[in-house]
């Protein structure tokens, strides 16, 4: 390794690609607080809660490489010379990422990256935004009403809406739509087509924040929740038995569920 490649510290260079978990600074790891708090250089996402800047030392170059929906973004070519180049010359570089990395969010292609240039990686997970839905009392998973969970994108690469949502339509799981707003008519339309447009369906914006925003109602009504409640991105879209388990008492016949699934 040459010498322009060795840190300041002595080490080679670095990447650590860290999950800053759904917004609230609080639900961050133990052990992204401690790479944060010795960090040369942060380059942040748009999701990213910018609170968690303040846990860097003050000499810390914090630098934002964020994406917004439909608008301003950065590159991902942008973002892959800034962490050469700054891997290089500092040493460690965080690339601090809303939710978790691994979860939609591109972060296995920058640690492929990385690798491909002599950097060593090191992968931090977060909590995804996901798993925030059971602070508006809608669990991932529940026995008898749900089987699993199916994670889809809302918009592919091209543009259009994952296939894979007809194959989750067909299952007894939860189906977590992310990236999805935009095409939330297309989702109900499909449901309504499948003679499913009375599932249960929450559109959730910001969970863990105080200006969270949950709207709940039939799957096939979800561009009028999308309207109606005011929700913009990020967003997520949750479908399923399992969004009205907090909203009735009892939560759950089970005797008809039974019945149901025999």
């Amino acid at each position: 390794m040459s010498s322009k490649q060795e840190s300041a510290a002595g080490m080679g260079p670095e990447l650590y690609v860290v999950g800053a978990g759904p917004g609230d600074p609080e639900l961050l790891t133990l052990k992204a607080y401690r790479v944060l708090q010795a960090a040369p250089v942060i380059l942040y996402d748009n999701l990213a809660n910018q609170e968690l800047l303040a846990l860097a030392p003050a000499d810390c170059e914090c630098i934002y490489v964020g994406k917004k929906p439909y608008g301003e973004y950065t590159p991902q070519e942008t973002i892959h010379e800034l962490i050469l180049e700054k891997a290089l010359t500092r040493g460690r570089v965080i690339r601090l990422k809303g939710g978790d990395p691994y979860i939609f969010g591109r972060g296995f292609e920058e640690v492929l990256f990385a690798r491909s240039h002599g950097i060593a990686t090191h992968y931090i997970p977060g909590i995804s935004s996901m798993q925030a839905l059971g602070f508006e009392d809608i669990p991932l998973t529940h026995r008898i009403v749900s089987e699993g969970v199916w994670m889809l994108t809302g918009t592919k690469k091209d543009g259009s809406l994952s296939a894979d949502l007809r194959l989750a339509m067909q299952s007894n799981s939860t189906v977590v739509i992310y990236m999805g707003l935009k095409k939330a008519a297309e989702i109900a339309a499909a449901y309504c087509q499948m003679g499913k447009g009375d599932t249960p369906a929450a559109v959730v914006q910001h969970l863990t924040l105080p200006q969270r925003r949950c709207a709940t109602g039939p799957v096939g009504h979800l561009p009028k929740l999308v309207a109606t409640h005011g929700i913009t991105y990020p967003a997520l879209i949750v479908i399923g038995d399992v969004v009205g388990l907090g909203r009735e008492v009892p939560a759950l016949d089970y005797a008809r569920a039974r019945a149901t699934s025999a």
